[in-house]
Order: C-alpha cells, then sequence, then structure tokens
C-alpha cells in the first residue's frame, strides 16, 4: 500500500509545490493584475471547494463523458512493458492532479502573501538602490526569506504523502494507507488504528524539526543554541 501512496499522494504534493511557488511570485510581482486575478480565482475554488467533489467532477467529465482516463485505479498493473507504462500514466493523471490542484491552491496563497510582505522592506529597496537587477533582488533577497513560512507549511503537509488523502483514495479507489486508515476504523481494528496515528505524529514531529534546520540555511540569522 505504501508504493501506491507515495506514488499518487507524493508526487501530487511535489506536483503543487511546483506550481504554487512561481505562481506565488508572480502573482506578487503583477498584483491586482489579469494573471493575479485569475490566479486567485483559481486558488479559491481549488482550495474551497473539497476534493472528493472534484474528484467526482474529473471522473463524470473525463471518464464517463470524454472516456479519456480510467474510473477506477488499478493497484494491481504491473508496469513491464510501454503499454503498461502508459495505462500506469494515465490512471494517475486524475487523482494526481486534483490533490496538485489542492496543494497548490493553499500553497501559491501563502507565497504571494509572504513575497508581499517582503517586497516593501528596508533591506529590498537597499538592494533595489545598489543597482542590483530585479531578479537578483528576487533571487538572493525577497525569495529566501519568503520562503520560511511556506516551509512550515510544506513541511507540516509532508505527512499526509505517508497517510495519503483519504477521501481521495476512496474515489479512486487507490489502495493507499489511506483507504486502510478506513478499512480499520470501519472495522474497529483498534491496534491499527493506534499504529498509523502514532507514525503520522512522529513524522510531524520529524518534518517540523527538519524545517528549523532548513530555516537555518534560508535566513543565518536563524541560530538554536
Amino acid at each position: 500500500r505504501t508504493p501506491q501512496t507515495l506514488w499518487v499522494v507524493g508526487l501530487s504534493y511535489l506536483f503543487g509545490i511546483l506550481i504554487a511557488i512561481p505562481i506565488g511570485i508572480v502573482s506578487a510581482y503583477r498584483q491586482y493584475s489579469w494573471f493575479d486575478q485569475v490566479g486567485t480565482f483559481i486558488s479559491m475554488v481549488g482550495f474551497s471547494v473539497p476534493t472528493f467533489f472534484t474528484g467526482m467532477v474529473a471522473i463524470i467529465i473525463f471518464s464517463v463523458q470524454l472516456r479519456w482516463f480510467p474510473m477506477i485505479y488499478d493497484t494491481t498493473l504491473e508496469v513491464d512493458s510501454w503499454q503498461n507504462f502508459v495505462s500506469q500514466v494515465k490512471q494517475m493523471i486524475m487523482p494526481v492532479a486534483v490533490l496538485a490542484l489542492y496543494n497548490a491552491s493553499q500553497l501559491s496563497r501563502f507565497m504571494r502573501a509572504s513575497i508581499l510582505d517582503n517586497l516593501n522592506l528596508d533591506y529590498v529597496r537597499t538592494a533595489r538602490s545598489k543597482g542590483r537587477s530585479e531578479r537578483v533582488v528576487l533571487l538572493i533577497h525577497v525569495l529566501r526569506n519568503s520562503l520560511i513560512p511556506v516551509v512550515t507549511l510544506i513541511a507540516l503537509g509532508i505527512p499526509t504523502i505517508f497517510s495519503g488523502a483519504i477521501i481521495t483514495e476512496q474515489i479512486f479507489r487507490v489502495n493507499g494507507l489511506g483507504q486502510l486508515l478506513i478499512i480499520a476504523i470501519e472495522s474497529a481494528d483498534i491496534p491499527l488504528v493506534q499504529t498509523l496515528t502514532f507514525i503520522f505524529a512522529i513524522m510531524i514531529v520529524v518534518f517540523n524539526l527538519i524545517a528549523d534546520v532548513v530555516y537555518g540555511i534560508l535566513d543565518p540569522r536563524i541560530r538554536y543554541e
């Protein structure tokens, strides 16, 4: 079950991060532009609408109507040929896209807000007054400091990769850890529920510690005695 969850939920989280950071940066630099307005609207919809609803809409449109992608995730599929590889990619597209939209919607808003908080600070104006290019100001000064609160959000979300998106796994019938937790709860398997919950709690603590280390890399002023 773990590989299924890592592939589907892990890839969706990775794609969500890769999409959210550039969108947040551009939205902040072009505040109130058409790009920012469209990005804000899509982010609000993506974050507000629950993933089970988005998943059902995706199934109705792309599986039932257009028949582009399979409706149910086949966990028994073995990737031993090019045809099976294509089938594996097709069945991963919808669950990964649904979760990536949700993750990117949340992270892009945090990224935008963090960039805006730093754009008008004194150190940014000083860097610009020294003749630094806007690209250097963004990458060296603004981005590093703006990533600090975003890193916290990313670190808190990483344990969900292992716990799985429980509802989304149920919608697409992904045989992952999230579905295992649902089965354990329905069958009143208390030891299994306690084990999974304890593992997820440990992961939250570990990745919070990792985030604290990353803080020191992003901002050398942060030191722990």
